[in-house]
């Protein structure tokens, strides 16, 4: 598979996905231009890394680009973090400090979680989109500053405005160009490549001797619904790859809570899934564990298992489950 190849593909985004492809395109036709960017989109998508590349394709690719989470920043230095301030603008405020908007100065400030922002700063950040001006705190001037803004949410920043939460004419002057970048769950069939990408950069980095992926922890991944987005993907990946015992990681490697979701996470709860359900489940993983551990020897697998080989096989075929090497084997190597 060339999926290697296009790992990196565009500004280290991963996927062929039509919605990815239609983000692509969308980031390069904006890019060039100076126009403020929303990008909305679930926590773990990967709205930084759009941010990065449309600065990554701009005329202002050669200066800053600074990063805030708005919301990791303490509600008492949010103020001074964005627009600095002036010495002696509050206690302990011995010496001027400048700002992330001045920080950005000829390059980009991606205001990350923009949704979090108090009201009386969101007055400030529309005089900054405005004016291209920011004044510091315990200042009396008003500092130029040239930034390109892009902002992230993952909330609806529509009902925020409803509910006065969030100022209705910085929203429109933020939401020029809006960019939503899909969940995880909605471009399964990106999995397999993000997969590839991950476990080869882990790898590399952790100096691991991981070249695959077996067909019944593939399959595993592609199902799991990934609330956590492609961030729980790759921090799945990482442990995979650093517990790994071979250099294959096999559905033992993928953590319970991923490979039996229904059970894992609410065995405490009440709202776990029907006892038949489970048992499926489990079934479906146990016979998928016997076959890997032998290699897809069906029948070796069906004495293990106690069944007849045929049952083995049907089993499989409602479960939608190729064996690996049966023509479109699911197994990952590289």
């Amino acid at each position: 598979s060339d999926a290697g190849g296009m790992a990196g593909a565009f500004e280290g985004m991963v996927g062929r996905h039509p919605e990815m492809a239609r983000i692509y395109q969308l980031i390069t036709q904006i890019a060039p231009t100076p126009t403020t960017v929303l990008i909305t989109g679930e926590s773990g998508t990967g709205k930084e890394l759009v941010a990065r590349a449309i600065h990554a394709r701009s005329g202002r690719q050669g200066q800053p680009f600074v990063a805030v989470n708005v919301a990791a920043i303490p509600d008492a230095l949010i103020e001074s973090e964005l627009f600095g301030h002036e010495r002696g603008a509050f206690t302990g405020a011995h010496a001027k400090k400048l700002g992330r908007f001045e920080l950005a100065h000829g390059g980009t400030i991606f205001l990350d979680e923009i949704g979090s922002l108090r009201l009386d700063l969101q007055t400030k950040l529309l005089r900054a989109l405005q004016e291209r001006e920011i004044e510091r705190l315990g200042g009396v001037r008003a500092v130029p500053v040239d930034v390109r803004i892009l902002a992230a949410t993952n909330i609806n920043l529509k009902n925020a405005v409803r509910e006065r939460a969030f100022r209705e004419d910085l929203y429109y002057r933020l939401n020029v160009v809006p960019l939503h970048v899909p969940p995880l769950r909605e471009r399964r069939e990106d999995i397999g490549a993000l997969v590839q990408y991950f476990v080869r950069k882990i790898a590399r980095e952790c100096g691991r001797d991981v070249r695959g992926v077996s067909a019944g922890a593939l399959e595993v991944l592609t199902r799991y619904d990934w609330p956590g987005n492609v961030r729980e993907l790759e921090n799945v990946l990482h442990r995979a790859v650093v517990l790994a015992r071979s250099p294959v990681i096999h559905l033992q490697d993928v953590p319970l809570d991923v490979a039996m979701p229904e059970t894992g996470s609410r065995l405490g709860e009440d709202t776990g899934p029907p006892l038949r359900e489970a048992l499926e489940q489990f079934e479906r993983q146990y016979i998928l564990r016997v076959l890997e551990g032998v290699g897809w020897n069906v029948s070796h697998a069906a004495r293990r298992l106690g069944v007849h080989r045929n049952t083995v096989l049907t089993k499989l075929s409602g479960w939608g489950i190729q064996r690996p090497g049966s023509g479109e084997g699911r197994s990952l190597s590289f």
